[in-house]
């Protein structure tokens, strides 16, 4: 059906080329935030002249340097620097401790349960897919499924920890740099941020890389068993990710309510003041949910996207004649992201200045349209030299023939519903806007008609992004099945280091105003890193948006995966296995919500105790002559965070083993389609509307605008009435909306993991209906698109 242009030898050098250039550039970017020096007498640039000529003169918050030789402030960051860095270290290896027991106990059920299908039998099989051909024993699909299970766990762990201490090494560098101009300041949070990002893309990329041509060693032609052992990297990306959004996001927003509810809303202190014993576990839960929780997930999108795609590769034309360029098509598209993002960075780093505090919330989104414009070509690219002309997807039990034209189609509708969601995302949680505004206008009657108000915001917001994925589920459906779907996640994903750097700016720039208050700095001071952190709060909230977009999609095409592995038919929701199996899982999302709101509930009301105990019995704490107890506070984010991230998490992995092993595939099936369809559009309204009401919160204590300006100042009713709107919306966008993406996708890649096993020992129907071969590929995709979209 046509050679391709692009020869496996240039394949083998250009993917872990790219790789390690993206490894190689956020090096380079730590470098250069380095050169801020945390130590009293040094400062990144002498020559101020040179800086207030670059910068302008039209707005204070650009122009002023102040405290560039005030050594007890650089001394007093240094050590506000160190005690959240040694909370979040702290808190990240307790609960790696925790993580690792179950990662040990999980990795041997995936062996005994996989090694079991065939009896333990080392002896040769025939292929699923073609019985004509021998594969390589279960056995050691087991063994293989088993380590890169573990791979894809420690790749999720250390992704998670390396953001974490890059945020932390980066928090008070971006607030010494704020003394210089809020220019300085964006420089070096968002370069910090660029090292995340490329770190955890370039080593996702990489690590896939060579345990595909690791396992290709023993698994030598059989590329149908190689990539059904490869699934396990997703399922241990995704496990750790579900840990570390859970347990992190109690931990954050435990300390955030606790802090804000008596800070803010009774003792009427600016948030983030030193004399609030939750300041520093607020600051240190920044780290450990919003930056650690967020790249593990990224990276579990990332691995189960590719892993989707691989695995119906295999079973397609790709597979079959052993077209390896085209097989690593999905790692190709990662690579050009990684050129694409590093090019996109310069356009904010190096080729233009911030030089307006209204130019830092363009210059993030020109991010993303950048990326995306950039990615288009590049995807057009690498679908020319990498696919032949025609090629064949596997398709419910039948050979499809796509060109590559539709594939590249199928990529690209992936990308730019990604930015469309984006950008949606934004328009209902940035204060620029008036969704936003009027959620605000609406506290000057109480916290009753801001909590309506912001749930009325929530739900309207899912319209266009559902609209979006499914114009992308079904563009991509029709040129290229399951497979498409797939590709189309990995668009949405391509420029995941452009969207991870924008999206950990925002924890940085919160912690550095953290930093800047509870080292006395002045309130110009405060005012620049506010300026950081608004524009920081609306990308969060993008990013939140890609997150769970492509979350849509890769457990989709987990999902086609696994009816093809299980060698399902037909998934009838009229039977009533599956259609029960339909409403148990779209009531998961809501009691996943559940567990976790009650947990961040019952961790907040210990920290709003502990808080107001401290006000109360120690003497000249709120005169500022005493220090509060930051450790206990701290002490009880960490024991409520690491007790209560076991009961979701056993939820969401214990979920398709029951009703795999009890129900069968069919039940199972019932069951992904339904946590699908309902967790996205829960997912989507929790993370807007808690986004919303944060924003609406700072609308109001930034006094921007004369709408602003008579709904406050900080203190006034309308104020009190959007913390506590804002207090109510944290668990929703940073806990339950966050992992809500993961539940959806962790199930699904576990059951594709499973699928094996489930069909073999699993429960089944007493009789089964299958259609006749003729109209088998009809009837699937009549109903894939009658019960999922």
């Amino acid at each position: 059906m046509g050679s391709v242009i692009l020869s496996d030898l240039l394949t083998e050098i250009i993917i872990p080329t790219s790789a390690v250039i993206g490894i190689a550039f956020a090096v380079f970017q730590w470098m250069l935030v380095s050169k801020v020096k945390v130590a009293p007498g040094s400062t990144t640039d002498n020559n101020n002249n040179t800086n207030k000529n670059k910068n302008g003169f039209s707005d204070y918050l650009i122009e002023e340097e102040e405290g560039i030789n005030d050594h007890s402030v650089v001394a007093k960051c240094a050590e506000i620097q160190t005690a959240i860095s040694e909370g979040a270290t702290s808190f990240l290896f307790t609960e790696y401790q925790y993580v690792g027991v179950f990662m040990a106990i999980f990795a041997i059920l995936i062996f005994v349960f996989l090694g079991s299908v065939e009896g333990f039998s080392m002896k040769p099989k025939a292929c699923t897919f073609d019985v004509t051909k021998t594969c390589k024993p279960a056995l050691a699909t087991a063994g293989f499924s088993t380590l890169s299970f573990i791979l894809g766990a420690i790749t999720s762990v250390v992704s998670g920890f390396l953001g974490m201490k890059i945020a932390t090494y980066a928090n008070a560098r971006t607030t010494l740099e704020a003394r210089k101009g809020v220019g300085k300041a964006f420089i070096v949070a968002f370069r910090s941020g660029a090292v995340m990002g490329f770190l955890l893309a370039a080593s996702g990329l990489l690590v896939l890389y060579i345990t595909i041509n690791a396992f290709k060693l023993y698994y030598g032609d059989d590329w149908e068993g190689l990539f059904e052992s490869i699934t396990g990297y997703g399922l241990g990306g995704s496990s750790m990710a579900l840990f570390g959004r859970v347990g992190g996001g109690i931990y954050t927003k435990a300390a955030d309510v606790g802090a804000d509810l008596v800070g803010k809303v009774e003792r009427n202190i600016p948030e983030d003041d030193p004399r609030n014993p939750a300041v520093i576990a607020d600051n240190v839960g920044d780290n450990v949910g919003d930056i650690a929780g967020m790249g593990s997930d990224l990276f579990g999108s990332y691995a189960e996207s590719s892993c989707a795609a691989l695995v119906v590769a295999s079973i397609s034309s790709f597979g079959i004649n052993h077209e390896f360029t085209a097989m690593l098509y999905p790692l190709l598209i990662s690579s050009v992201g990684l050129i694409v993002c590093l090019i996109t960075t310069l356009f904010a780093t190096d080729f233009f200045e911030i030089k307006e505090v209204k130019e830092i919330e363009p210059a993030l989104k020109n991010q993303l349209i950048i990326s995306t414009i950039l990615m288009t070509l590049g995807i057009a690219l690498v679908s020319w030299i990498a696919l032949p002309s025609s090629f064949t997807i596997f398709d419910f039990g039948i050979q499809k023939v796509v060109k590559n034209w539709q594939l590249f189609l199928c990529v690209a509708v992936g990308l730019w519903a990604g930015l469309i969601i984006g950008f949606v995302t934004e328009y209902y949680t940035s204060n620029a806007y008036s969704p936003v505004q009027d959620v605000a206008d609406s506290c000057r009657t109480g916290a009753a008609t801001n909590v309506i108000f912001g749930l009325a915001l929530g739900y309207k917001s899912v319209i266009i992004p559902i609209f979006a994925i499914a114009v992308s589920i079904f563009v991509s459906f029709s040129f290229a099945a399951m497979y498409g779907v797939a590709v189309a996640a990995l668009g949405m994903l391509s420029t995941i280091a452009t969207g991870l750097a924008i999206d950990a700016y925002g924890p940085i720039s919160d912690n550095a105003g953290g930093i800047a208050e509870m080292a006395g700095m002045s309130h110009r001071i405060r005012e620049r890193t506010d300026a950081l952190d608004a524009a920081g709060n609306t990308t969060a909230a993008i990013g939140k948006g890609f997150a769970i977009g492509s979350a849509a999609l890769v457990s989709l095409a987990l999902f086609g995966a696994f009816v093809s592995r299980a060698n399902i038919k037909s998934v009838d929701v009229l039977t009533p296995k599956a259609f029960i199996g339909l409403l148990v899982g779209a009531m998961l999302p809501y009691w996943f919500s559940a567990m976790t709101m009650k947990s961040v509930g019952s961790a907040a009301l210990k920290m709003v105790e502990e808080v107001r105990r401290q006000f109360n019995t120690i003497p000249g704490l709120m005169e500022g002559t005493a220090k509060p107890d930051y450790a206990t506070c701290v002490k009880i984010s960490t024991d409520a965070s690491i007790k209560e991230m076991i009961p979701p998490g056993a939820l969401v992995m214990l979920t398709p083993l029951i009703v795999g092993i009890l129900f069968g595939v069919d039940t199972l099936s019932g069951v992904l389609a339904g946590s699908l369809v309902s967790g996205v559009q829960v997912a989507i309204s929790a993370s807007n509307t808690g986004g919303a009401w944060d924003n609406a919160k700072k609308y109001i204590e930034a006094g921007a605008s004369e709408h602003a300006r008579t709904l406050g100042p900080k203190g006034s009713d309308a104020h009190k009435a959007a913390v506590i709107g804002d207090t109510v919306g944290d668990p929703l966008k940073d806990t339950s909306g966050p992992s809500l993406n993961i539940l959806i996708k962790l199930m699904a890649v576990e059951s594709l993991v499973f699928a094996p096993f489930f069909a073999t020992h699993g429960a089944t129907p007493k009789s089964i209906v299958v259609p006749p071969p003729t109209l088998r590929h009809e009837l699937a995709e009549k109903i894939f698109f009658t019960t999922v979209i």
